[in-house]
């Protein structure tokens, strides 16, 4: 019974942060907010096309938030194009970020924080190396 592919991540912190993070992957990286069901708890579900990615989750105010991460979590990696735009529209906002560079394919990687510290990879195919 093998895995058939990825669904998606889900991220988890109180209102404020919630509406950070949407605005974050939808504005920054580019997502859509889509149709969620109708959850008991608040939240939000952020499409790549058709894809619903990311799932954003508010904490309950009886949770202990934040978590203290115990895991080995590193990043989430987005598919991209126009890479150009995407750094133009991370140095206008303020954003650091650094570019790297996979070996043997020259597949171009753009790696940045969002608004809850957690990392983010951009990547781009095909798309000419620094």
């Amino acid at each position: 019974m093998p895995a058939i592919g990825f669904s998606h991540f889900n991220l988890r912190a109180p209102r404020a942060l919630l509406d950070e993070l949407r605005n974050f992957y939808c504005d920054v990286v580019g997502l859509t907010v889509g149709h969620r069901p109708p959850f008991r708890s608040f939240g939000y579900w952020l499409y790549a096309g058709e894809h619903a990615v990311l799932h954003l989750s508010e904490a309950g105010a009886d949770e202990n938030w934040p978590a203290q991460s115990t895991g080995t979590f590193d990043h989430a990696a987005f598919r991209c194009i126009d890479r150009a735009a995407y750094e133009r529209k991370l140095t206008s906002r303020g954003i650091k970020y650094r570019v790297a560079t996979v070996p043997a394919t020259q597949q171009l990687q753009i790696f940045l924080i969002d608004p809850a510290g957690n990392g983010v990879e951009l990547n781009f195919e095909n798309e000419g190396v620094r």
